[in-house]
């Protein structure tokens, strides 16, 4: 349904189980600190592909009719107060917040034609760089920094540019993830030295990402090679992002050969990873559960996506990544790309472009 001068076009979730459909929605004035863009390309996630039961039981906050989606790239067409990082028609991505506790706005998820952004959690993007590539970063780069760098989860200084090398190494469990690709650079451009695991096919693209060394999770020695592979090292800490992977973090962590920080940021906020946590507390070891919207109410939000991310871009020394696969064109094309989402995604990101 196309929109009007007052109206623009969304794609409505009615209730927790329903259909999305895609309908009519007023045009949103930005507010302070908030820009409104132009959506040229949309990724779909995990949270987004979820059934009626697990989003009430994920996100029972959710005030309904709702608009989901959190990555989104385009162009800025209007700017609210304070903002002073961007201009119309600047190209920018951005994590679009609005299924998030506190926020709770159909106005600023990302499946609609035009979305409110929270400026510091958005990018400008060069004008080399596609829409379509641009918009697999957001969720994945700000559940990756939020491992990284809140101070109780590993707590790592900010990446920078031309950091120098720390000395240390960060475990990445689940490198072929899309925050784990997201992980491997922050960490990378952090001065770290990484470690991954991934499927061995996915080796040469997470060592072009910055992984010094790729183990394959396939391997039933995988863990002892991560041992193997640290010896020597002082570990930073270990991001647990692939399903089931908490498991062969506390393995490692707990081992004698170990030297360094005995932390551990799982990327999954379930009750096993709390009952693993108390668990592992009697080995000294702390696991902590990510939540990756959590950068827009901290400094690592505005750290990420304002003062690292833009550069890193323009100068080449942070890639998009995972490899987007475009699925359609339009808002009626995104339950087709959540049905390829459901069906499984081996180092890709699906895609609509508007």
């Amino acid at each position: 349904m196309a929109g009007t001068e007052s109206t623009h076009a969304a794609l409505w979730l009615a209730s927790p189980g329903a259909e999305m459909r895609v309908g009519e929605a007023p045009v949103h004035v930005p507010g302070e600190g908030e820009i409104v863009v132009r959506a040229r390309a949309i990724a779909v996630n995990l949270i987004d592909a979820m059934g009626g039961i697990a989003r009430r039981v994920v996100l029972p906050w959710l005030n309904y009719p709702a608009v989901m989606g959190t990555d989104v790239a385009g162009e800025v067409v209007s700017i609210g107060a304070g903002v002073t990082t961007f201009a119309v028609g600047d190209r920018v991505v951005g994590h679009a917040v609005g299924g998030e506790r506190g926020r709770n706005s159909a106005t600023e998820g990302a499946f609609q034609t035009h979305v409110v952004l929270l400026s510091h959690m958005t990018a400008a993007i060069p004008a080399s760089m596609p829409f379509e590539d641009a918009c697999v970063l957001p969720l994945g780069v700000s559940t990756a920094a939020a491992g990284l760098f809140e101070p109780d989860q590993l707590g790592l200084p900010f990446p920078v540019a031309g950091a120098k090398p720390t000395g240390e190494t960060v475990l990445v469990l689940g490198g072929a993830t899309s925050v784990g690709m997201n992980a491997i650079q922050l960490a990378h451009n952090a001065g770290y030295a990484v470690v991954a695991t991934a499927s061995s096919v996915n080796a040469p693209l997470l060592q072009r990402l910055g992984a010094s060394a790729v183990v394959d999770y396939h391997d039933r020695d995988a863990v002892e090679q991560c041992i193997r592979q640290l010896s020597g090292q002082h570990l930073a800490g270990v991001m647990a992002i692939a399903s089931g992977s908490l498991r062969d973090a506390v393995a490692v962590t707990a081992s004698p050969s170990i030297t360094g920080t005995r932390r551990i940021a799982s990327a999954h906020p379930t009750p096993v990873t709390r009952v693993r946590a108390t668990l592992a507390r009697r080995r000294q070891i702390r696991i902590s559960a990510i939540w990756g919207g959590s950068p827009r109410d901290n400094a690592v939000g505005p750290a990420i996506w304002n003062d690292f991310l833009p550069g890193a871009l323009a100068r080449g020394d942070y890639l998009a990544a995972p490899t987007p696969v475009v699925v359609g064109h339009g808002l009626e094309a995104l339950p087709q790309a959540l049905d390829r989402f459901r069906a499984g995604a081996k180092a890709e990101k699906f895609i609509v472009t508007l």
